[in-house]
Formats: C-alpha cells, structure tokens, sequence
C-alpha cells in the first residue's frame, strides 16, 4: 500500500510503500509510518530516532517537529493516526453500536450482541472485557483501545464474517480520537456521573468528551439512543438533537419505550414495557433495575439498527448478563438456608448506589457489601462511596482495591471518611472471608468494585486476583 493511498500528501513529501502503523516506536519495521503522539508524561516525538532507526518512512506529528524523514504534520496527531490506521485497516462490520456512559456500556454492547444473534446475525462486542464474536476472543488492554489495535481488530472481525458489533466508547478513547475512523452506524448514551476527573479537567470536560461520539462518530441523520433515567440524559438528548441527529428515548421517561415498572423475583425481575401502544410483560434474568434499563438500551439500538420491536422485546427474556455485572458467583450455606453472594464492577458512588438500591430488594435478611477506591486515580470520590455504601448496606467492609502506587493505608482512610463505622480489613481474600463469615439465612454480600478483573495491582505489579473465584473457593 502506497502512502498516497492513506493521505493526501503535503507538498514535499514524496510517496512511499507503507507496512504498517503504530504509535510505539519499539513496534516499527523498515515502511512502517510512526505516529510520535504528545503524552501527559511521556513525550512520543523523544522517540522518532529510534523509529527512523528502525526503518520508519514517515512521522506524523505536530507541525515544527524535525525529523529526517517525510514529516506527516497534523496540529492533532492522534486524529491523523486514527484516519490513517482506518485506511490502512481497512475492514468494519457493516453495522457498529456505540455505546458511552459511566455506567452500563459493557452489559449493554454484551445484549446487543446476544439479541443480534438471536436474530440470525454473525455479531460481536468490544470494550472492557475484550473483543468477542463467534471463533473470535481477543484481549484488550483499554476499554478503547489506541486507534491502530482498533481497526486491526475491527478488519480481523470482518474477515471473520462479523457483521453486525455493539463496541464501547470511553471518554478517554473520545477525547483521544482513539474511536475516530470507526463507521459508527448506531449510538447510545446510558448517564454520566463523577469518574475520570484525575483524566478529564473536570465534569463539563468529561460531558463534552462523552458527546463526541454523538457530534462527532455518529452521521447526522442517524439514530441515537439514549436512558432517559440515566444521570445528564436530558442534556445529551439536547446535545444530541442539536447536532441533528434522530433520538430514540427508553425508561421510564422514555417515549419510545416506556418502562412501566418492574418487580424483584427469585433470579431476576418481572418488568412491564410499552412501545408503539402495546404492552409486553418480560421476565428478565437479570438482578438490579438497572439491568432492564440497560436492557432496554440494547433493544433500542438493534431497533434502530433495523428490527422491529414486535421481535426484538421478547428475546430480552433469553439475556445472559455480562461478567462481573451483577454476577451470581456463589451462595454460602448456612445455619437455617443459605446467603447469596454477587460480584460487581461498581466503583464510583453513583454505580455503588445504584448497585446497592437494586440488589436491596432481592434480599430478605442483611446487606453486606465490600468496597475500596482504586489508587492513582480521583480522590475525591473515595469518601462518596463510602458514604453512597454506608447509606444503603447493612454492614460496610473496606478493603483494597488496585492501590497501585499509593499508599493503601492513606486510600482506606479516605473511603472510611464517608463510612467512619465500616471494619476495615486491608487483604483482599481476607476481606471477602470476613464479609462471608457475617452473612445468615437471607443475606446478600455483594463485593463492589473490581468485577471481571483477575488482577490486583499494587505499586507497578499486578497479581492474579478475581473476586468470584476466591469468593468460591472460600464458600467451598
């Protein structure tokens, strides 16, 4: 592939065969374009030496940078990179669903791909758990990856016959044009609340990032679809609107899809929706009522992505939840019954009340939830969780969770600021055994925060951890 074939070339600039792309100089081989990005630490362009070295045709970078090789300026580089490694990575699924939001966007994009199938299509997802369709598992490192692993992947999953892909779309991916490139067909926004302020300058940041995939990703004229219980949903479906782009509106405020109401049951929730006039009485297999919102959100967007509602309301009936969301993962036996015990990836306040207020009705006897803030990351959050916990469990047990390279003693003290009559125990495994120990018959423990991970990372080591395996092993 020629480099004319991906960029109009600037004048000066003389074409070149081009093997490959990356933003990692160690990564470069002789034809490769290396992308020297600017970092909140680390400066890429302190590396071009080693990718001319190592056989680099051509740099993009800011305009001014010196190079000894053809220079591919762009006053935002990480947006170049993304065009370019679209062009390069050529192939997407035909139909691709955003999602954004604080909350939600990992069990919605994992439903979107379950009902999709459902209805015949070869579907994917792609986000925090990894990139996932039929003979295809891939790890990712980052909810949103850079934009080069991106279409790397999107082209494999193409070649592989995925057609239809329901993809998350962090803030941080946004604000980095990580997803730019991306055909985004479909979107959908669950809230906002506070997380990622150690990244974002602050919330309006934080919005403004969120709604690029709307203003930016998605075409005007297509449909997004938005949680209108979610945090900010009105501000976005104003945004959204204002960009010229069609809304499609579910939950209880919702008029396209209006949740009417829901009931707890043994495993899962009874709910009522209406859509176009009609009513249908759904028995989701899903804990928390958020879970039908999210649930909701995917049935919005493979509406729009061209189904009728008539077949797509019924097949939430056959929802499998994502890992680590709201997750079953074991119940302790004993004197009188049995305890439930749920892993989640709740780790911000709002998620952390969310979770809490769903799980609340599914419990006949006390609340136990584990909680802990992660380091290096917004400390102001710390005691919020620990006051939304105090306020809606029976019992709080503070722990560690990723201190990485603070010092954990320093992060509990701050989380207990909110939740002063919390026990704290700082081991992890020792922490679920506690909180095990504290359950009766009719109890619900519910370890918040880590989810799906299977590490724990203190200072720069990550250890294998997963809190539904040792919650098992210590049930037995």
């Amino acid at each position: 592939m020629k480099l004319s074939d991906l960029i109009e070339l600037q004048a000066g600039v003389q074409d070149a065969d081009i093997t490959g792309v990356s933003a990692d100089s160690r990564q470069i081989k002789p034809g490769f374009v290396f992308a020297a990005l600017p970092g909140t630490v680390v400066d890429g362009r302190q590396f071009i030496p080693q990718a001319e070295q190592n056989g680099a045709v051509a740099i993009i970078a800011e305009p001014g940078t010196k190079t000894s090789v053809p220079l591919l300026s762009d006053a935002e580089p990480r947006l170049q990179l993304a065009r370019l490694a679209a062009r390069f990575h050529h192939g997407q699924p035909e139909m691709i669903a955003g999602v954004t939001g604080t909350n939600g966007k990992t069990s919605i994009a994992r439903f979107c791909q379950q009902i999709w199938s459902m209805l015949g299509h070869h579907a994917g997802s792609l986000g925090t758990l990894g990139a996932f369709s039929d003979g295809y598992e891939y790890t990712l490192r980052h909810t949103t990856p850079d934009p080069v692993e991106i279409h790397q992947v999107l082209s494999t999953m193409k070649t592989l016959g995925t057609t239809h892909l329901a993809m998350e779309v962090s803030s941080h991916g946004l604000a980095q044009y990580r997803a730019h490139g991306v055909k985004i067909s479909v979107a959908a926004f669950t809230n906002i609340t506070r997380d990622h302020l150690d990244f974002h300058a602050d919330f309006d940041d934080y919005f403004a990032a969120k709604a690029r995939l709307f203003t930016e990703l998605l075409p005007k004229g297509n449909m997004a679809v938005v949680n209108m219980d979610g945090a900010e949903s009105q501000r976005m479906a104003d945004v959204i609107k204002e960009a010229g782009r069609g809304l499609m509106t579910v939950g209880r405020r919702g008029e396209d899809i209006r949740l009417l109401d829901t009931a707890p049951t043994q495993d899962g929730q009874q709910v009522r929706v209406v859509s176009n006039n009609v009513e249908y009485s759904l028995k989701l297999p899903l804990i928390g009522y958020f879970q039908a919102e999210n649930a909701l959100v995917a049935a919005g967007l493979v509406i729009a992505s061209g189904h009728d509602v008539v077949d797509v309301l019924p097949l939430l009936e056959r929802l499998n939840g994502a890992p680590g969301r709201m997750e079953h993962v074991a119940s302790r036996q004993v004197e009188g019954g049995s305890a439930g015990v749920y892993v989640d990836y709740a780790h911000t306040p709002d998620a952390i009340e969310t979770a809490l207020k769903a799980i609340r009705p599914h419990t006949n006897g006390k609340l136990v939830v584990i909680i802990g803030a992660g380091g290096d990351r917004d400390k102001v959050k710390r005691p919020q969780m620990g006051q939304a916990a105090a306020a809606l469990a029976d019992e709080v047990i503070v722990t560690d969770d990723n201190p990485r390279t603070e010092d954990a003693v320093t992060i509990r003290a701050e989380v207990m600021q909110g939740c002063p009559d919390a026990i704290e125990v700082a081991d992890r495994r020792e922490a679920i055994a506690v909180g095990l120990e504290r359950l009766g018959d009719g109890d619900l423990l519910l370890i918040a925060g880590k989810g799906h991970e299977t590490g724990q990372t203190i200072g720069t080591v990550t250890m294998p951890f997963n809190d539904a395996d040792v919650a098992r092993e210590l049930v037995g």
